[in-house]
């Protein structure tokens, strides 16, 4: 088997010295050019298994090269070379389709990891490999099909990814596939809920601590992105990092490195990251709740999972490979549904995405009688509407000659949070998650509405 060929391209010879004597040192034939005129020759005679391109090149912009190459036949993963902190640049040749960027001066520890990272796609395995979601995310629609495309494409490089969604559709599960297809497949896949960890502890959970640290540290301990070392992070309810810990991200996903507490020395890290919440965050940078610079840093390329009830042709599927599980789980014969019981679900609302419709057809596993699953067995909420159904309404009614605006908008909002409270059992948590509104925020509007009873 031929050692793997790379193309370097920069400018300065020292640059391109210190690139090949790496590369050749892990085995790596190199083949240099200083421009992007001879870049583009020997990418025409030569079957490369990467490219490492500066940014600023004598004839031209190392985002130009990167496009070349995403318009090429078979297109090899290229990783961009930045200026130190130029972390802009970096975001927009990741968009573009760059594997990974480096940042001057090259630390040669982070180069190696990131070379590597980009042999495992140009091996045969990768990209031969069955990569198909089809049977883990389940759903025919045209969104699924859509994401499903969009997951087995960016799981082919190193961009740090946004997973948007309402609670329950599933940006977990949609996290797991991009790592499961990705190089990192057989490095693990750690999953934190930014939210449930105390803000004291964050820092020691992310970044690790050494022994004598602070008090009650009486171990050494590994955070999670060294345990992540080679794997992916997927950071869920990112939204809920307070902004302390905001900027120590930052860092370390500019850097690539951390530095555990009281550690003296920084540690190099190899990890890609995912992130999702449920939250408006670019609403919460307008109103300084999210730092910007890290919003964009790890929102270089967002994925929506769409809600149930934009997708209802994909419901019933869902619901019998559910109920498939869950009869299974609890050793009992899989019932089937009744016409009006497909009927009810494809006509709810589910507020809760698939985690509500889990919950439902348990309950109704556990309840009903017989061989089959009525709309009884189900209890659907009978509250539920879907939002603009109220707003219409509402609008339906107004005459400014009867109340006015202040008190119409008043209006809108007492009844909308009322419905909202009694389609989640009155659950003030799980209300404000529904609304996209803070607990805090839900807490001062019950109480200027009168309905904090």
């Amino acid at each position: 088997m031929n050692n793997p060929l790379a193309l370097i391209i920069d400018d300065e010879p020292d640059i391109r010295e210190l690139l090949e004597l790496t590369l050749n040192r892990m085995d790596i034939q190199t083949l240099c050019a200083e421009n992007i005129k001879s870049a583009k020759h020997l990418l025409a005679q030569h079957n490369f298994d990467l490219c490492l391109t500066d940014m600023k090149l004598p004839d031209g912009n190392g985002l130009d090269f990167v496009d070349h190459i995403q318009r090429s036949i078979n297109p090899i993963p290229v990783a961009v070379i930045t200026a130190h902190g130029n972390m802009d640049t970096a975001i927009v040749a990741m968009k573009k389709g760059a594997f990974d960027f480096l940042s001057k001066p090259i630390d040669l520890a982070i180069l190696r990891q990131l070379v590597t990272n980009a042999l495992k796609l140009s091996q045969p395995k990768q990209r031969k490999k069955d990569r198909r979601t089809r049977h883990l995310l389940l759903g025919n629609s045209q969104l699924m099909r859509e994401i499903r495309a969009k997951i087995e494409k960016v799981s082919q490089n190193q961009a740090p990814i946004y997973i948007s969604g309402e609670s329950g559709s599933g940006k977990e599960l949609v996290a797991k596939l991009i790592h499961k297809q990705s190089p990192r497949q057989e490095a693990p896949f750690i999953a934190v809920n930014c939210g449930a960890i105390p803000h004291e502890l964050m820092e020691s959970e992310f970044f690790g601590h050494k022994k004598g640290s602070f008090t009650g540290a009486t171990t050494d301990k590994i955070g999670l992105f060294q345990a992540a070392d080679e794997g992916t992070l997927f950071l869920d309810e990112v939204a809920d990092l307070p902004l302390a810990l905001q900027v120590k991200l930052l860092r370390a996903i500019q850097e690539k490195k951390v530095r555990p507490i009281g550690e003296q020395h920084e540690i190099a890290i190899n990890v890609r990251l995912l992130s999702a919440t449920h939250k408006n965050l670019a609403k919460m940078v307008d109103e300084g709740e999210f730092r910007q610079d890290l919003y964009y840093r790890i929102n270089v390329i967002e994925l929506i999972t769409p809600s149930l009830r934009d997708r209802p042709s994909d419901i019933i599927e869902i619901a019998d490979h559910l109920l498939s599980k869950l009869a299974i789980e609890n050793n009992k014969t899989q019932p089937s549904f009744t016409p009006s019981a497909i009927n009810a679900l494809q006509q709810y609302h589910f507020p809760g995405n698939v985690r509500e419709l889990e919950n439902i057809l348990e309950r109704a596993l556990a309840l009903h009688d017989g061989q089959v699953i009525d709309t009884d067995d189900l209890n659907l909420p009978t509250h539920t509407l879907p939002k603009q159904t109220l707003l219409s309404s509402k609008a339906e009614k107004f005459n400014p000659a009867e109340i006015s605006l202040e008190d119409y908008l008043e209006e809108i909002e007492k009844e909308a949070i009322s419905q909202a409270l009694e389609q989640n059992r009155w659950n003030k948590t799980e209300t404000a998650k529904y609304l996209g509104l803070t607990f805090r925020s839900l807490r001062y509007r019950l109480k200027k509405l009168g309905l904090d009873k």
